[in-house]
Order: structure tokens, then C-alpha cells, then sequence
């Protein structure tokens, strides 16, 4: 394990620990924040992001990068500043990326420029994230996976039940999306310091409706920011689509020994026949309009 994720696996264990002593917890952030005001400078921000989507291989992508020569890691996979922690500043974000002077000293061992970045997922959707970023990262690269809609909602549903959050079946949940996420994007436009949940975690369909949200981002920054990645390509084809983000970021042609899946869950749930033919023909019609708007298509059904 290197030094930045121990660091990290520590923190989080301490914060868990201080959440049952909320005082406490209030004068150890205020003191952490003090501490990243001072120290935060000193650190380097991301060249690029993994900004999408939730179950569509953004761990394996990430952590494959990370074990290439020209990338130093943070100090974990999502940091979700420009989502959820947006208040604790720039400089609380910088600490979670390498000290310039060591992303300085290894490109003089490398002969070659270094690289950091994080993924968090949910980016793309969250209505603050893009013009938080465009703020703060001009010149980012940012890569997103995509995967069959329909998979990927059902696949998030699971990993709710499993961790707890759900409680209906994936039928009624998704007639109950509406009502769930009603009124949550207005209000996280409205009210920058709030998050919703719900919408991160309920909008099963509105957030497979992938067109909508490309279209948000490349209205802002160009496409040449982006690559995009078929999350079923990158499980079939795992070296080349590999190489290929390594060339979309810069970086010198390299494989790690293997390609272990990372977050694989093999479950034994199984979608509906009837539902996932009513999902084939919701999402169609906005598939459609996505290989349109990308000018390729995708072998989904």
C-alpha cells in the first residue's frame, strides 16, 4: 500500500470514530481546514478527472492508471470537492494531490512529465460540479465511461439494496423516481452547500439519459477535453482501450502484469424479463439521440 492511501485509510477510520463526538468533530475539521490553508499551496491540483458514471467501471479504469510510472496518486479515488465538499476550499482539495516539489522531483527521475487525477463518478450529473470546475480546472481532461443504461441502473439499484439504502423492489423504485428526486436538482442550484442523496442515489433512469448531460458539459468545454469510453468495450478489450486512454492523457505506452477487475460483484439478482424490455424501449429513443450527438454508436439493447 503506498504512503497516500494509508494516509488516507487512517483519516477515514479516525473520522468514522469522531462522528460519535460531534463537538469534537467540529474543532479537529476546523483545525484540519487551518492546517490545509497553510499547507494546501504547496500542493498541485489534478490533470484530469473521471467524472462518470456511477457502476461502469470508473474503479478498475482508475486504478489501472495509477499503477502506471507517470502517475502519482491522491489520497483516494473520489474526492467529491466540486460535488458535496465544495465549501472546505481549494486549498482542503489541493491536499488531496502530491506536494508540487514531488510531482517536480519524479519528472527530472522519469524524464517525462507526471500526472495525477481522481474519479468521482458523479460529477457529471451534479448540477454545481461542471461550472465549479471549469472555475478551477480550465484545462482538465476529463474521461467518462458509459454503460448500457439498463445495466447500469439495475447494477446501481443493487448496490443500493446491498448497502442498504433501498428497500423497494427495482420495479416500484423506478415509479417512485419521480416523487424521490422531485425538485432536488432545483434545490442544489438554488443552495450551493446543499447535496441531495436522493438524486445520487435514486435516479436510476434520469441519470442513464446520458445525452442530456454530455451535451451540459461539451456546451462548456471543448471536445477535445474529453474521451469516452464504452464500458463494455474497455471489459472486452481491456489492453487497448488502456492504451488508448493513455494516449488520449499523454502518457508513454505501458501494461500493468494483469488487469484485475476491481468492485466485480457477481450477483445473483436478476432483472425482470418484462421490465427490462420497457427499459430497452425508454432509453432507446435517448441512445439514439446520443450516438447522434457523438457520431458512433453502441451496442446496446
Amino acid at each position: 500500500m503506498n504512503f497516500n492511501k494509508f494516509v488516507y485509510k487512517k483519516r477515514t477510520a479516525l473520522r468514522h470514530k469522531l462522528e460519535k463526538y460531534p463537538k469534537l468533530q467540529k474543532i479537529t475539521t476546523s483545525l484540519y481546514l487551518s492546517y490545509c490553508n497553510v499547507f494546501g499551496p504547496f500542493h498541485t491540483l489534478p490533470n484530469f478527472l473521471i467524472i462518470g458514471y456511477p457502476k461502469s467501471g470508473t474503479t478498475s479504469l482508475f486504478e489501472y492508471l495509477l499503477k502506471h510510472p507517470n502517475v502519482l496518486p491522491p489520497k483516494g479515488k473520489e474526492i467529491d470537492y466540486f460535488d458535496r465538499l465544495y465549501s472546505r476550499g481549494q486549498n482542503w482539495y489541493k491536499t488531496a494531490f502530491p506536494l508540487q516539489s514531488t510531482m517536480k522531483i519524479n519528472s527530472q527521475i522519469n524524464k517525462t512529465k507526471m500526472l495525477t487525477g481522481e474519479a468521482t463518478p458523479r460529477y457529471i450529473y451534479n448540477p454545481n460540479a461542471l461550472h465549479r470546475i471549469k472555475k478551477t480546472l480550465p484545462k482538465c481532461k476529463f474521461i467518462i465511461l458509459l454503460r448500457n443504461p439498463i445495466d447500469r441502473a439495475f447494477s446501481h439499484y443493487i448496490m443500493n439494496i446491498k448497502n442498504e439504502y433501498e428497500y423497494l423492489s427495482f420495479e416500484d423504485a423506478l415509479k417512485k423516481e419521480n416523487e424521490r428526486i422531485k425538485n432536488r436538482v432545483k434545490k442544489m442550484k438554488e443552495d450551493p452547500n446543499y447535496f441531495s442523496w436522493n438524486y445520487d442515489l435514486y435516479a436510476y433512469l434520469e441519470h442513464g439519459i446520458y445525452v442530456n448531460q454530455l451535451k451540459r458539459w461539451m456546451e462548456v468545454f471543448p471536445r477535445d477535453q474529453f474521451l469516452i469510453v464504452q464500458s463494455e468495450e474497455f471489459l472486452q478489450n481491456t489492453s487497448q482501450t488502456y492504451q488508448n486512454v493513455l494516449k488520449y492523457l499523454d502518457l508513454p505506452k505501458w501494461e500493468p502484469d494483469e488487469f484485475r477487475l476491481f468492485k466485480k460483484r457477481d450477483y445473483k439478482e436478476k432483472m425482470n424479463v418484462e421490465t427490462r424490455k420497457k427499459l430497452s424501449e425508454f432509453f432507446r429513443p435517448n441512445n439514439e439521440k446520443l450516438y447522434e450527438f457523438l457520431g458512433q454508436r453502441f451496442d446496446w439493447e
